[in-house]
């Protein structure tokens, strides 16, 4: 790392962008780089073939080797694309992610000591990409404080071989800051749809802009190269200004894809990038199983005209209940990787949304996030221990990181915890107004103590959030000395499906209330609840 402003060798390429292969364009790249990648989850905005070629290079050459790569959400497919296309020793002696659970090789990696590995949250990674731009020192943010991005907790380390410590604890207008310092860019790889013969970059069939600009001009402002690959090239000057999302002089060199799909499920859907609004008659059914009792217990906590964000997992299918019940009107969903509107996609594409109404930058998606603009999300869970405070990031030998969840979860007005009781062979069967728990999972996902703090309650507490954890077969609320149960499902006996079934005691409401029946047929909630999310009935 460099003091902003000191002088550092120039990679730019001066006269215009070079029009090169994928084999051409990695050749580029330098043993020891630091590389930005791009991208999201499921092919969104993946520049795939550079990164396919670039893993295939050193496969064959052993060459570049020592690479420190930095990308800010997870890139991959869960099964062996994205960055588990650079799953190879020696390649990366450092990675610097906001999510690690797309490439799970890579995570692997890390609990096998391969290389120095840190995760940052999310949305800090995105705008610290705006701060390296703009020559400034790093990033000043109150997103971490209490989690184990905490230098005081883990400072955002992984394992073992990773001992220098990058975040630091200020203190500035009398309370405590995390800084994450600069990092200095030698190379990156973006991507695009369209590339003019002058290097500008339109994004008009992409799902999503995630800090593809940021990116670029985080590079090209610290010297380095900016790798663009897009699926078409058109004529100087013929690109609508106002499609134009990187200007060419941020772009040094430009390799087309013409196979390059929209996401790793759709070669193209017009409905992801805006193009057309699709009938949401058409998306697929969620059938009633365990999980969809979570999302319509959840959903009872929207509120009309709310602001909502939704996390991977169990909480995405909030929106497929709500658009099966008609009620998607009522509220604004929102994507942390910068969409507005529409209904969120469900799985390994998660952060593309149907019939978005807005699609931005997904640094300023965040800044709105941390400044307290959502009303409400809704995010999964692997661990919750009875203090409150839950685990998405790193359990049982496995790294997922937290992508977006530490800045949610950290800013949101009321956070809705969404998951099943247990794990591991869970069959709990609704049907008829009443929850058959046939066999119990084999995980336990309330624990004594959680392996990683990803959510710190006590922070919550401090802050004066509403939090809720929202299971199949019970609610809890968190309470003054952590969980309350405030709810069970019918059909499910309290001590033996739920208070034996915990690591300790917990605080039980002397108003425990039975979940409503009707979260537990197969027909839909209707107008009774369409008044409790419009009235706050359950508030």
């Amino acid at each position: 790392m460099t003091t902003p402003g000191t002088a550092r060798p120039s990679r730019r390429v001066r006269g215009g962008p070079l029009f090169l292969s994928a084999d051409e364009a990695i050749a580029m790249v330098q043993p020891g780089d630091t590389l930005a990648i791009g991208g999201s989850g499921g092919g969104l905005v993946e520049p795939d073939l550079l990164i396919s070629t670039l893993g295939r290079r050193f496969a064959e050459t052993g060459d570049p080797s020592g690479l420190t790569l930095v990308h800010t959400t997870g890139i991959g497919d869960r099964a062996g694309g994205g960055m588990d296309h650079l799953a190879h020793p020696g390649l990366a002696r450092r990675v610097i992610a906001g999510n690690w659970g797309m490439a799970p090789r890579m995570s692997e990696m890390v609990i096998e000591n391969q290389f120095e590995a840190y995760n940052f949250p999310q949305g800090a990674m995105s705008q610290l990409f705006r701060e390296i731009a703009g020559g400034r020192p790093g990033l000043l943010t109150h997103v971490g404080l209490g989690t184990f991005c905490d230098p005081r907790i883990e400072g955002g380390r992984l394992n073992d071989v990773t001992t220098e410590e990058l975040v630091q604890v200020v203190e500035l207008a009398g309370r405590e800051w995390l800084f994450y310092p600069r990092i200095d860019l030698d190379v990156c790889f973006i991507r695009g749809t369209i590339a003019d013969e002058n290097g500008n970059i339109s994004l008009e069939q992409e799902a999503a802009n995630l800090e593809m600009l940021s990116i670029a001009q985080a590079t090209r402002n610290s010297g380095g190269l900016v790798i663009a690959q897009v699926k078409y090239v058109a004529r100087a000057g013929s690109l609508p200004p106002r499609s134009v999302e990187i200007p060419g002089i941020c772009v040094d060199v430009v390799v087309v894809n013409k196979d390059q799909r929209q996401t790793i499920t759709h070669d193209y859907n017009p409905a992801f990038s805006g193009q057309i609004k699709q009938a949401l008659s058409h998306l697929d059914p969620f059938p009633l199983d365990q999980r969809k009792v979570v999302a319509r217990r959840a959903l009872a906590e929207i509120r009309d005209g709310d602001v909502v964000n939704l996390g991977v997992g169990i909480a995405d299918g909030v929106a497929s209940v709500a658009a099966e019940e008609g009620w998607s009107d009522l509220f604004t969903l929102t994507v942390e990787q910068g969409l507005v509107g529409g209904v969120p996609a469900r799985g390994v594409i998660f952060g593309v949304a149907t019939n978005p109404i807005a699609v931005m930058d997904q640094p300023y998606q965040f800044d709105f996030y941390d400044g307290g603009g959502l009303d409400i999300t809704f995010l999964g869970f692997a661990q919750i221990d009875r203090r409150g405070n839950v685990n998405v990031s790193k359990f049982s030998k496995r790294v997922v990181g937290t992508g977006g969840f530490v800045n949610i979860s950290q800013n949101a007005s009321t956070v809705v915890f969404c998951g099943t009781f247990n794990a591991g062979g869970l069959n709990a069967v609704p049907g008829e107004g009443t929850l058959d728990l046939r066999s119990e999972g084999r995980h336990g996902k309330f624990v004594d103590e959680v392996e990683q703090i990803t959510f710190s309650a006590e922070q919550a507490q401090l802050r004066g959030q509403r939090i809720l954890y929202v299971t199949e077969r019970a609610v809890f609320t968190l309470g003054d000395s952590g969980l309350l149960l405030i709810e069970i499902a019918p059909g499910i006996d309290l001590q033996r499906d739920v208070l034996d079934q915990l690591p300790g005691p917990v605080e039980v409401s002397p108003n425990l209330r039975t979940m409503d029946a009707s979260l537990f047929t197969d027909q839909p909630l209707g107008e009774e609840w369409r008044r409790v999310v419009i009235e706050g009935e359950h508030a």
